[in-house]
């Protein structure tokens, strides 16, 4: 088994049985309290991060470690691989027992995702992919749509945020839905059943590094609004912004945002 396929059986594996614990917790009865900022944090959300980062680490000890429910390090920055992880994408969703939920990780080489796998639980759906090994939904390969016109696109993300005052250029009539997990619409992108999804305010990197890969792999384009490529295992784990998108429309969405100025 080569390098990159060992790592990813081994996140792939580790996110089923994520997801299999979630599940345990939530019938068993959440705690739940609130993190700075006011976001829910279950104890489902934690028990998944400790079993995540011991099963991973121990596996891999000289991964670095990066995830939305431990305190960050700096120790990270120095390491050539590192973890991503998510433990639970969609806290809300989990939480109302709604199916938009998904335990994402992501293997990060030198500011690049190699191996990623988002599984999805109660979809019953499970994405993975490698750098250069394509992608694949329950083991048969997906392409990102073959779109080629923003008119009638089908877009994950707030309907609210073209209505604002940037936008020398108008927007087409598109069909917007909402899905809570941020990986998990990087996932419907990639598989063809959304063609873009956007976001123009910064993301997290455990939120989009392991859908990053997915969608590059499946055909798809990911950036930040102005065009620029992603970069992970930064001081600050965050991207300017989100569009993910068929590889026609990429452009047009690009175009239109040149004036929505880059959050910091």
């Amino acid at each position: 088994m080569t390098d990159l396929a060992a790592d990813l059986e081994l996140i792939r594996q580790a996110a089923l049985d994520a997801g299999t614990l979630a599940l345990a917790e939530r019938e068993a009865g959440l705690k739940i309290t609130s993190k700075v900022g006011g976001s829910p944090v279950t104890s489902g959300d934690l028990k998944v991060d400790a079993m995540l980062k011991d099963r991973l680490l121990a596996a891999r000890p000289d991964y670095g470690w990066l995830s939305e429910e431990t305190a960050d390090s700096s120790a990270r920055l120095s390491k050539k691989r590192i973890f991503i992880v998510d433990p639970i994408d969609g806290t809300v969703a989990y939480m109302k027992r709604t199916p938009w939920w998904c335990v994402p990780i992501a293997v990060v080489e030198d500011g690049e995702v190699v191996a990623a796998v988002i599984h999805a639980p109660e979809v019953d759906e499970t994405y993975v992919a490698t750098r250069g090994g394509g992608a694949r939904r329950n083991s048969r390969s997906i392409r990102a749509s073959d779109a080629d016109t923003l008119e009638d696109a089908s877009v994950l993300g707030d309907a609210r945020l073209i209505e604002a005052p940037y936008f020398d250029e108008p927007w087409p009539p598109m069909r917007f839905e909402k899905r809570n997990a941020l990986a998990y619409r990087m996932a419907l992108v990639a598989a063809g059943a959304f063609d873009a999804a956007l976001a123009l305010t910064p993301k997290w990197d455990w939120d989009v590094a392991a859908g990053c890969l997915i969608a590059q792999e499946a055909g798809a384009v990911v950036s930040d609004h102005h065009g620029r490529p992603w970069r992970f295992n930064r001081p600050d784990p965050r991207q300017a912004s989100l569009v993910c998108a068929a590889p026609a429309l990429q452009p047009m969405i690009i175009r239109r945002c040149k004036n929505v100025p880059l959050s910091t």
